[in-house]
């Protein structure tokens, strides 16, 4: 059995994705997701926090799998296990640090 990733580990798998033509370094050179910010947060209001629960998602990590879940013709059920499934890469790839606080 294999342990947990070591620090290293990561970056090699990192490294492959990025020799395979990674999706997400390609979409993401190209868009610029923190135009859409402002309009995100206007579209999709969030509480204050003040009756407490787990914070939201971020507006455009969520707009980013929008994207991706629509490019590749996910489900919702899909979309969310691969996002768990895969945290780890995400976390390198897709979403700023504050995504998943």
């Amino acid at each position: 059995m294999r342990g947990q990733a070591g620090f290293f580990d990561v970056d090699e798998r990192l490294k492959e994705l990025s020799a395979k033509g990674d999706d997400l370094e390609r979409l993401a050179a190209v868009v610029n997701f923190e135009l859409f910010r402002p309009n995100l947060a206007r579209a999709v209001p969030r509480s204050d926090g003040a009756k407490g629960g787990r914070p939201p998602f971020d507006h455009v990590f969520m707009w980013k799998v929008l994207i991706l879940q629509a490019s590749h013709s996910l489900s919702d059920e899909r979309t969310e296990f691969l996002i768990e499934a895969k945290r780890e890469a995400l976390s390198e790839r897709f979403r700023s640090s504050t995504d998943f606080a």
